[in-house]
């Protein structure tokens, strides 16, 4: 029976402390013993390098390994392993899809609302679970993923709006969820499998579950922190990989986007300062939408919150630093200017909120109007398409909770 915890490795991922199970050389061949050991200096490390070309490490027995450094079978890397052309346009490889929507909103809002319901139960179970440090049934979370990609595919607005009307104050679940639905909406746009586009939208909830372990009051400190609270913060990654690392259900693509996600193009992220070129691309992606919903989320650490138009400015003017600037303008297309749940007030003075995304001209999508020019609610809601109607354009977009707007009152 195969060893959960043995894993594959490139030697340039050895470090002290590290369980060497076996080689791919033979025992006859090493001059030393160097299999079923502990790493205990830079020597054996030298040694290994010398007379290697990969080791296997048991993770139960010493230090793991960053998903950098795996070796996994070329299908399980078919996605990240794409090395030939890691410039421009590298997503257009992987594009194999090209989804349309084949349910109205109407209709998909009805089917959102209990996926979310079944899916809200299974995802705050799990993170109860994780605060309790017990095991989480990653089947489960696979089943929830599954279930809201699914609806994101028949129509991708659908979901996000269901998820906006019934946005909780539990910070964690709110950003995990929300990073998969952005996950999952990005995969779509791009074109990705559906099981690539799951395996984004699992990467997405399970990014910060190693915050768990990094003390409470350290997560809500306001103003700055000392070098020390920098290291301990960011261990984070390192947490997240470990709690997930002996899962089975967790694919290596998954490992390697939750172990890449604070990465940053010019090699000034976390943990490992990978450039561009060597950040997997879901790794790429998932600091992009990560990034994003940061920025428009409610923080307990801070009191600044972006607007969602604003969100998307900052990561343009970061596309060329931090981020891939191709994928940036990849993400802005699938969210658009003006993303779905967001509300806008019109030139006109009527409040709306966006239901739909232009392809062509973003900065006129489809919206609901719901509150007239003086501010009052409408007896009906109203669908308009703002690329179609040219005497109505966006003036600016507003903040939740204004003129006393609830997301849950206007649909469900």
């Amino acid at each position: 029976m195969p060893n959960i915890n043995e894993i594959k490795i490139r030697l340039e991922g050895l470090q002290i402390g590290m369980y060497v199970s076996r080689t791919d050389r033979t025992w006859a061949d090493l001059p030393i013993q160097l299999e079923g050991v502990v790493i205990s200096s830079n020597e054996e490390i030298d040694m290994l390098n010398k007379y290697c070309n990969s080791v296997y490490i048991d993770t139960s027995k010493g230090r793991s390994a960053s998903p950098m450094y795996w070796i996994v079978d070329s299908k399980t890397s078919e996605v990240h392993e794409l090395r030939e052309d890691l410039g421009k346009n590298e997503y257009t490889i992987l594009r194999k899809e090209n989804y349309n929507t084949v349910e109205p909103l109407s209709n998909e809002m009805v089917t959102a609302k209990n996926i979310y319901d079944k899916v809200e139960k299974q995802i705050c179970q799990a993170f109860d679970n994780l605060e309790q440090g017990k095991l989480v049934d990653i089947s489960d979370l696979k089943d929830a993923v599954s279930q809201t990609v699914d609806s994101i595919l028949r129509n991708p607005t659908a979901f996000k709006l269901v998820m906006e009307m019934q946005r909780s104050d539990h910070y964690s679940y709110n950003r995990a969820l929300a990073t998969s639905v952005w996950c999952g909406q990005f995969g779509r746009h791009l074109g990705l499998e559906k099981e690539s586009i799951n395996e984004l939208a699992l990467g997405g909830l399970l990014l910060d579950i190693g915050k768990v372990k990094v003390p409470d009051e350290l997560l809500k400190k306001r103003g700055g922190l000392t070098t020390d609270e920098i290291v301990m913060l960011r261990s984070h990654v390192d947490f997240s990989v470990q709690m997930l690392i002996n899962h089975e259900d967790i694919s290596h693509n998954v490992m390697r986007m939750v172990a890449t996600h604070h990465e940053r193009a010019d090699g000034t992220g976390y943990p490992l300062g990978l450039l561009n070129k060597d950040i997997p691309i879901f790794g790429r992606i998932a600091g992009i939408v990560d990034s994003f919903d940061a920025m428009i989320s409610k923080r307990p650490f801070s009191s600044v919150i972006f607007s969602a138009h604003e969100a998307i400015g900052n990561l343009y003017e970061l596309r060329e630093r931090l981020f891939q600037a191709d994928l940036v303008e990849q993400f802005i297309q699938t969210v658009g200017l003006y993303p779905t749940g967001t509300l806008v007030e019109l030139t006109s003075g009527e409040v709306a909120v966006v239901t739909a995304i232009s392809g062509l001209k973003r900065l006129r999508p489809t919206v609901i109007l719901i509150l007239d020019e003086n501010k009052q609610p409408y007896d009906e809601f109203n669908s308009i398409d703002l690329a179609k109607d040219k005497d109505k354009t966006i003036k600016w977009d507003l903040k939740y909770g204004d003129y006393g707007i609830k997301m849950d009152d206007l649909f469900l």
